[in-house]
């Protein structure tokens, strides 16, 4: 299958590194982005929303003969279904990264924007359980790897308004399993119904941190494949 992985806030295409070489391996062909404006200062990026961020990946998309799976890792998964939504046609299946799939007219989160950029705020502005796996040595070593974002790009609305529910679907939870994920989108409002109009949507818990592609990159991979190849 065609792969292509999309990095959540504050990373580049060098945070799937060890996750590419296994899916590579496998036989895959895998292309990791890195999107418009990360660690750009603000006078290159400022004008850069998260539908710039969304072109990007759809072009990536149209570089491709045949049909293509994304994959998006947090923040990366509101690019991933922006792409769905836009080429419902030639995504086969989009895969979600401990995050779900947003609805039309919501963003990521609010981050402090610092010089007109947001930085990556440490390790330790996260909850314990989402960085709970990632020990001392992989911290510094991914923390040196992060990069600024543009500003809009967090809290823009993404705009959706194509295909993308009838796009098969799976997401690698860290911690929860379809029930437990169901339990807590009762009171995430228009992200369950969101959830519920996907019309082929399965969900498997990775049993990690918000940061697979770090602490278990090996499981990772081999759970990406199985949804690509098990559904390809």
């Amino acid at each position: 299958m065609d792969i292509i992985l999309i990095p959540g806030l504050w990373l580049d295409a060098s945070s799937w590194n060890d996750v590419t070489a296994d899916l590579e391996r496998t036989g895959h062909r895998v292309r990791a982005l890195t999107m418009p404006g990360v660690g750009a200062p603000a006078s290159e990026s400022a004008d850069i929303g998260i539908a710039d961020w969304v072109a990007a990946g759809v072009a990536a998309v149209d570089e491709i003969d045949g049909p293509v799976v994304v994959v998006g890792h947090s923040g990366g998964g509101n690019v991933a279904w922006g792409v769905a939504d836009a080429r419902p046609d030639a995504v086969s299946r989009v895969i979600f990264v401990d995050t779900v799939p947003p609805p039309s007219g919501f963003g990521i989160s609010e981050f402090d924007v610092v010089d007109g950029v947001v930085p990556f705020p440490g390790w330790e502005s996260f909850d314990a359980e989402d960085v709970a796996d990632l020990d001392d040595e992989t911290r510094a070593r991914t923390a040196a790897l992060t990069k600024s974002v543009p500003a809009r790009v967090p809290t823009d609305d993404i705009v959706l308004e194509g295909g993308r529910h009838r796009v098969p679907t799976t997401l690698l939870m860290g911690g929860l399993d379809r029930a437990s994920l169901e339990s807590q989108l009762e009171s995430w409002g228009p992200y369950a119904d969101e959830f519920r109009a996907i019309t082929d949507v399965e969900v498997v818990k990775v049993g990690s941190g918000h940061w697979p592609q770090f602490s278990v990159p090996g499981r990772l991979a081999a759970l990406i494949d199985a949804a690509a190849t098990r559904h390809g």
